[in-house]
């Protein structure tokens, strides 16, 4: 198999390399901010997890076959543009996704679901190498992965944030689950849900939200983020992570599949005015 690999091939989005024999990287490229748009998602991030598993998959079963233990080795690393360190991920592409008459019914259930899913089942471990912000579906993006190891904020300011609270957007079933079953107590789980609270690297690590802080620029980030994929990397080699993280998390497995209609505060207060 043939690295770098752009995807998707006309307008590439994502970038994924195969720096050593037991690692992958997924970088996004989305402009500075990678914002999670539907055609990332599913013709980007999607295909490109779908090749690594293939490769690896092919590795494994090689490696049992030649009782080569060094061939089931594997780890999935995913970071924000790499040609910059403002931002991870600054979330979905809120002001254009919304024009979309069919967001409200269509987009978690069908495009974003489904990504959330594939990394709570992936065989393999996975770190987020958050280098800036992580806003909302980003901040989601970055909880999806086993493992965070974020940049300090010395550099410039770098926040975790689910900002819904702000804006006045209600939090998806999914989104909520996903939050609830990695966030480590309610009290972190309020702050993150119902204050909108941005939290600093040193917050989040002080609270459980992510591993590993480091100093300086993206590529310092993705030197820790691989470093740390390489102490976990012999974890998947019988075969068995990706099946016990499944049922490790499986009530918000299971929940990514019946998101339901989420409903906005203008169509709440209308049904509030006519119960009162």
């Amino acid at each position: 198999m043939t690295y770098p690999i752009s995807l998707p091939s006309s307008n590439p989005l994502v970038t994924l390399t195969h720096p050593t024999a037991s690692l992958w990287v997924i970088e996004l490229h989305n402009g500075a901010d990678s914002r999670l748009t539907q055609t990332l998602i599913q013709r980007g991030l999607l295909p490109a997890l779908d090749q690594v598993e293939r490769h690896w998959r092919d590795n494994w079963r090689a490696g049992r076959e030649k009782k080569d233990d060094n061939l089931c080795k594997g780890a999935l690393i995913i970071v924000g543009n790499r040609k910059q360190d403002k931002f991870f991920s600054n979330g979905l592409d809120w002001d254009n996704i919304i024009k979309d008459p069919n967001f409200s019914t269509n987009f978690f259930p069908t495009v974003f679901n489904p990504l959330i899913q594939r990394l709570l089942s992936f065989p393999i471990p996975t770190v987020a190498a958050v280098n800036g912000h992580a806003f909302a579906g980003g901040m989601i993006l970055a909880m999806a992965c086993d493992y965070r190891v974020m940049t300090d904020g010395s550099k410039r300011n770098a926040w975790m944030c689910m900002n819904e609270i702000h804006f006045g957007a209600t939090l998806p079933l999914s989104l909520a689950s996903v939050l609830k079953a990695k966030a480590p107590n309610p009290m972190v789980l309020r702050k993150i849900i119902l204050e909108g609270h941005r939290f600093t690297a040193k917050e989040a690590l002080s609270v459980g939200l992510i591993d590993r802080i480091v100093a300086g620029d993206t590529e310092s980030v993705v030197a820790e983020a691989q470093s740390l994929a390489g102490s976990v990397s012999s974890l998947p080699g019988k075969g068995a992570w990706g099946l016990n993280r499944r049922e490790m998390y499986r009530d918000v497995y299971e929940g990514l599949s019946r998101d339901v209609l989420v409903i906005n505060p203008i169509a709440d207060d209308a049904a509030a005015r006519a119960r009162l």
